[in-house]
């Protein structure tokens, strides 16, 4: 079984809705005994702060999903443990265990302050996705892209303060002017943990062909991400599954808001199983936008960032993260040779962050 080292899931928000992540849960994408079935021998825990939330608010809102990890590993020794170095994936994924590392998904919680950035350093963070789906004070989002027209004056000092303590840049979420100022401005590699390749799927979060050789120029990473609407225009296109996908989004905001009601953990859970109805990508577009990258990038510079317990439904036949060895099968199906599937599941990762820490003083 091939090692994984996924770039990005969102299992920090479902540990402070109260999942048990000692136990396989039916509808959650990720716990304890999922990663060790599917081989996962790390990920990146994403911190995620919505862009709705105030910096004050976000900066506690992180903390709390620190405290939340360390909790879960602190009560789950066997399956997994704390990590910030390649080394740290090397020796917990030796072990049978899962080396958890820790990503901050929007730069709202160092708030305008960079002593926060270098206390959400010592706290284990590795990567910071500059933005969500909202400009906030460190640059332009994606889905906006007005604020500043890129990165702010101060985004290019977190950039710079990212360098030099060793934190990769994530690009994920960022606008096209975001990425290429981030790009010239960075000294080490970065990277986008979770995204796919706007070519075959256009939307607004994909990277652009000529985004994915710059990426690859710059000696930096792709985590191709599984959500369905970043993997075809299909999903969602019809009124009926549209349709499905609003009333998805209407019962998720209810549960969020409260995850302690039975009434509410039970209409996400009958919602979770309608959203297995529409039409879904699968392993084949997962292992399409894989290629495209690679033949883009280059075999050195692509991997896995799942984004599970981020989407609301993942693709057909991936529906959690103990079945990622399907990935593999269907690229050696193709005729990837073994050397460059171990790349994309684990390998680009780790040399990216050597090359990150390398440079960092």
């Amino acid at each position: 079984m091939v090692t994984l080292f996924d770039s990005h899931v969102d299992t920090p928000s479902s540990l402070v809705r109260l999942r048990n992540p000692g136990v396989d849960n039916r509808y959650g994408h990720v716990d304890f005994p999922k990663l060790r079935r599917g081989g996962v021998g790390g990920a990146f825990f994403a911190l995620y702060t919505p862009p709705a939330m105030g910096p004050a608010d976000a900066t506690a809102y992180a903390l709390r999903m620190v405290a939340a990890v360390q909790d879960a590993l602190e009560a789950y020794p066997e399956y997994a443990e704390a990590a910030t170095t390649p080394e740290d994936f090397r020796r917990i994924s030796s072990e049978g265990r899962t080396a958890i590392f820790l990503g901050m998904e929007n730069a709202s919680p160092i708030q305008e302050d960079l002593s926060l950035l270098r206390l959400f350093y010592r706290l284990g963070v590795r990567y910071i996705t500059l933005t969500h789906n909202g400009d906030n004070s460190v640059a332009d989002a994606a889905s906006h892209g007005t604020r500043w027209g890129g990165l702010s004056p101060f985004g290019r000092e977190v950039v710079a303060e990212m360098n030099r303590l060793g934190i990769m840049v994530d690009l994920s979420h960022a606008s096209d002017k975001t990425f290429y100022d981030a790009l010239e401005c960075s000294k080490a590699p970065i990277i986008a943990s979770h995204s796919c390749c706007r070519a075959l799927c256009p939307h607004r979060r994909n990277l652009t062909d000529d985004m994915l050789r710059a990426l690859g120029e710059n000696g930096g990473y792709v985590g191709i991400n599984f959500y369905p609407a970043f993997l075809s225009a299909t999903y969602g296109s019809s009124k009926a599954d549209a349709a499905v996908l609003d009333e998805a989004d209407e019962v998720e905001t209810r549960f969020r808001a409260n995850p302690a009601d039975p009434a509410r953990v039970a209409d996400w859970e009958r919602m979770r199983d309608k959203l297995q109805q529409i039409w879904l990508p699968g392993v084949k577009e997962v292992v399409d936008h894989m290629e495209r990258a690679i033949s883009l990038a280059g075999e050195d510079h692509v991997g896995i960032g799942t984004d599970f317990d981020g989407i609301p439904v993942p693709p057909r036949g991936l529906e959690d993260i103990s079945k990622v060895g399907l990935v593999a099968d269907e690229m050696r199906a193709r005729g990837f040779g073994e050397s460059l599937v171990e790349k994309v599941f684990s390998g680009n990762l780790l040399r990216v962050m050597e090359n990150v820490v390398s440079r960092s003083v």
